[in-house]
């Protein structure tokens, strides 16, 4: 069985409405089972180390967005850090994350520009968890996960409290019908009905403050967005590459267009 922890950075909706951001982003961690228990000891590991290191309350819930751009938000033992301490806090993160072998990185980014003049909020947040739900789904099919490699496996999705009635609803609809573009050697495509599988039960809605593997996916997200999409302080200090940190665990059989494995849609 493979748990996907899921987390989303940017907002899903539209330029013409009035959108901050110009792409909405999803990051998926996935961990094997039988590797949860040593993934959860490294993400413990590192809480310690940031206690040792900077007295951050091993409880305290550690949003990279916050950090960064309304630390006021955060809990007191983050906001006593200065402004170039809380990224190195999100450095040292990346690099933790990127440590973990038998954890791997799925991630979409939605460009906003790309769209036509009709889509609407709706059609942006469908259209990224359609698409992190499928490369969950075939990763899981052809055993491209590291870890074991069971020919029955299944996965299960856990996502920061978001929409998790449409969430249902996305799967409940892959579940039954699910067509596919599929390109031929020819170079022809033709749409090929492949209904959702490998990925069983509802999804799970977690509060990120009880849960490391949430948190480690909020850091990867926001250096995923802020990665095409930098705000000021992370492009001067040089925060906008620290997505390329992660690259020792990125799902590069996510995209095989991308270098880094990124659905970019």
């Amino acid at each position: 069985m493979y748990f996907m922890y899921v987390d989303e950075s940017g907002d899903c909706g539209t330029l013409a409405e009035g959108s901050p951001t110009s792409v909405f982003c999803l990051s998926g961690i996935v961990v094997h089972e039988l590797r949860w228990r040593d993934a959860l000891g490294d993400l413990a590991d590192f809480r310690r180390r940031l206690w040792r290191d900077h007295k951050i309350n091993i409880e305290d819930e550690l949003h990279a967005g916050e950090l960064i751009s309304n630390p006021a938000k955060s809990p007191r033992s983050f906001q006593r850090l200065r402004k170039h301490q809380r990224l190195a806090v999100i450095r040292q993160f990346a690099d933790r994350i990127a440590s973990m072998r038998d954890i791997s990185l799925i991630n979409v980014v939605v460009y906003k520009r790309k769209l036509p003049p009709t889509v609407t909020k709706a059609d942006i947040f469908r259209r990224a968890w359609y698409a992190l739900f499928q490369r969950f789904e075939n990763t899981i099919r052809y055993q491209n996960f590291p870890g074991p490699k069971n020919p029955d496996d299944r996965g299960v999705v856990f996502a920061d409290d978001t929409d998790g009635g449409k969430l249902k609803k996305f799967l409940n609809d892959m579940r039954q019908r699910n067509p596919l573009r599929v390109r031929q050697a020819t170079g022809e495509a033709f749409y090929e009905d492949q209904p959702i599988r490998a990925i069983v039960e509802d999804p799970v809605m977690r509060d990120s403050r009880e849960s490391y593997f949430i948190q480690a996916a909020d850091c990867a997200v926001y250096l995923l967005k802020q990665s095409i999409d930098p705000c000021g302080f992370m492009k001067k200090h040089g925060g906008n590459a620290y997505f390329k940190r992660l690259e020792p665990v990125l799902c590069k059989h996510a995209s095989r267009t991308d270098p880094l494995g990124v659905v970019r849609l």
